[in-house]
């Protein structure tokens, strides 16, 4: 491709919003053009990246026996109704009704479109397994889109679906896809991490992320600096703590404890330890417009130098029941309306005295014994707490893992690690089939619901993951597999005949090695096209300046701006080798 005659508007200028180097430099360096608030046009550079990426994710999910199909981007509101997503999927989803006023969304996943497809053609076991998946646009109304093509209303998805005959099938593919996955992001030569996951709004038993590291990720990331274990800090667990050493012996008794209303003032009246300490942290639960049930408070114990994971929290309350949307900060109006007193909360006649359906304990107090908690009673604690002799305690696992933690699985050390979501995998098992009525007969001949799993990558956010993984201060570095260009060609001086000439046979040469070329023969100054090389991010760069008056020209790595001179004697040889080779 001849750089004249191709649409790339490089740029010096940085958007006053692009805080990321990424969104930078796809901006100026013409790869995209944003058209709204979190939608982008891809112009000619970033179409052919795109195309590059979706190439090697295609050409995995085919080898993994994975089929494609392409669904429709608007689907009938009534499906998610079904589901019952319609409702808990919160405002992302966006909604809007035709001219005949039938109610419709724009899909941000396609769980149950895809299962309508499952229920209309599989019918017995005969037919399974079966995974389906598309590479295509989704829609999310992100409250504030950010960070370029990070965190888009709109963006490129791929999103694949299995369908199985029993549980243990389900395990072989999601295995399988996790394999895939790995092949995937290897091929594009990045450093990343599968972790363990919440499900979110999507559902189902079990769930991986796979994290790009990159210093600006959204995600927090706990790691074992022993053994291979990683998990988004949503899901991550950890070892049962040490005791320290000076646990405060004594026999249950009430303390007053004037104005020691934090767990600082509290470990430093009784010279101790926070460890030997109990905090509750109380939310309001919000659940859905069609369960007609109240707001209601909810109450989470823990140590007193843990901290709540919000995530976690939630999905203690909904395991026995609450099914609710959301958790959001209770106003200490509502904690003293139900006749508590704000920092002397404790576990002692809590339900009695606020009617409370939801109360769970953090898993690493089970049996505690030695505690120091608040008597509900404002001023005074109660010491010598042992938690084995209460009854029907719920204990969950809701603490927030903190670095220099340890590993549940070797004891290692944890540590946070930032991270981009690029892709997450799913079990669903029955989740979406049993609400949608996709069943099929087994080998016994019984009509039951279809196992499924479910599979995407965010394919427009591997752009920016690459960029903010690799990238200096000068512009894009891309994964080989992922540069829009092996190689740009720069002539020095395009008034020497000399070098427009030489110039052209090695594009022609590389051209028929079907090596991806871009021959920058703009008249221009010399420094304007590097600068251009050095944003747009081809592997290499071939000088051809003065020095081939003595059968020599240059080449430089993107990656480290290394210069390397070779002989203009077989040089497209010599050039095919490098690629080849890197």
């Amino acid at each position: 491709m001849l750089f004249s005659k191709m649409f790339i508007p490089t740029t010096k200028e940085t958007p006053k919003d692009a805080l990321l180097k990424s969104h930078q430099f796809l901006i100026r360096g013409g790869y995209i053009h944003q058209i709204g608030s979190g939608i982008y046009n891809f112009l000619p550079l970033g179409k052919k990246v795109l195309d590059k990426i979706t190439q090697i994710i295609r050409y995995e999910l085919n080898q993994s026996g994975a089929q494609e199909i392409l669904m429709g981007f608007v689907v009938p509101a009534e499906l998610w109704k079904e589901s019952g997503r319609y409702e808990k999927y919160g405002k992302e989803l966006l909604r809007f009704q035709d001219r005949k006023e039938n109610e419709f969304v724009l899909g941000p996943t396609h769980e149950e479109s895809v299962v309508e497809i499952a229920k209309a053609y599989i019918k017995s076991y005969k037919q399974l397994p079966v995974n389906l998946y598309q590479i295509h646009t989704k829609f999310r109304d992100e409250l504030r889109p950010r960070f370029g093509l990070m965190r888009g209303r709109e963006f490129i998805m791929k999103d694949a679906y299995s369908f199985h005959s029993d549980r243990q099938d389900l395990d072989r593919e999601f295995d399988l896809m996790e394999q895939t996955y790995k092949k995937i992001f290897q091929t594009l030569k990045l450093d990343f991490r599968i972790v363990d996951a919440d499900s979110g709004a999507i559902g189902g038993s079990g769930s991986k992320e796979f994290m790009v590291l990159a210093e600006c990720g959204e995600d927090t990331i706990a790691v074992c600096n022993h053994c291979d274990y990683a998990s988004n800090i949503e899901a991550a667990i950890r070892a049962k703590r040490h005791e320290p050493q000076d646990f405060p012996k004594a026999v249950f008794a009430k303390f007053h404890t004037p104005k020691i209303n934090t767990i600082q003032k509290l470990s430093e009246f009784f010279k101790t330890d926070p460890f030997w300490t109990l905090k509750v942290v109380i939310r309001k639960a919000i659940f859905d417009s069609t369960s007609n049930k109240p707001d209601e408070l909810v109450y989470f114990f823990l140590r007193g130098d843990d901290e709540l994971e919000i995530t976690k929290a939630l999905n203690a309350i909904n395991k026995i029941g609450a099914n609710a949307l959301e958790l959001t900060d209770a106003s200490v109006e509502e904690i003293v309306a139900v006749g508590l007193k704000p920092g002397f909360i404790g576990p002692y006649a809590l339900r009695n005295i606020t009617n409370a359906n939801y109360i769970i304990f953090d898993i690493d107090l089970k049996e505690e014994q030695n505690l120091i908690c608040p008597a509900n009673e404002e001023d005074y604690h109660f010491v010598g707490v042992d938690l084995g002799l209460f009854e029907g305690l719920v204990y969950e696992d809701i603490t927030k893992v903190k670095e220099g933690d340890k590993c549940a699985y070797c004891g290692g050390e944890l540590s946070y690690k930032k991270g981009i979501e690029v892709g997450h995998i799913f079990k669903l098992g029955q989740k979406y089939s049993r609400a949608l009525g996709a069943n099929f007969l087994d080998k016994d001949g019984k009509n039951i619901p279809l196992e499924m799993g479910c599979y995407g990558i965010g394919v427009t956010r591997l752009l920016p993951a690459i960029l903010e993984q690799k990238s200096d201060l000068k512009g894009c570095i891309w994964t080989k597999p992922s540069a829009p260009f092996d190689i740009s060609i720069i002539i020095s001086n395009t008034k020497d005949e000399e070098q427009v000439f030489y110039a052209q046979e090695v594009y022609r040469d590389l051209l028929s090695d079907h090596i991806d070329v871009l021959l920058d023969d703009r008249d221009l100054r010399f420094g304007i096209k590097m600068a251009d090389f050095e944003l747009i991010g081809s592997t290499y760069a071939l000088i051809i300046g003065k020095s081939l008056q003595e059968g020599k020209v240059e080449l430089i790595n993107r990656e480290n701006l290394e210069k390397k001179e070779l002989e203009c004697k077989n040089l497209s040889i010599q050039l095919v080798e490098i690629l080849k080779r890197d």
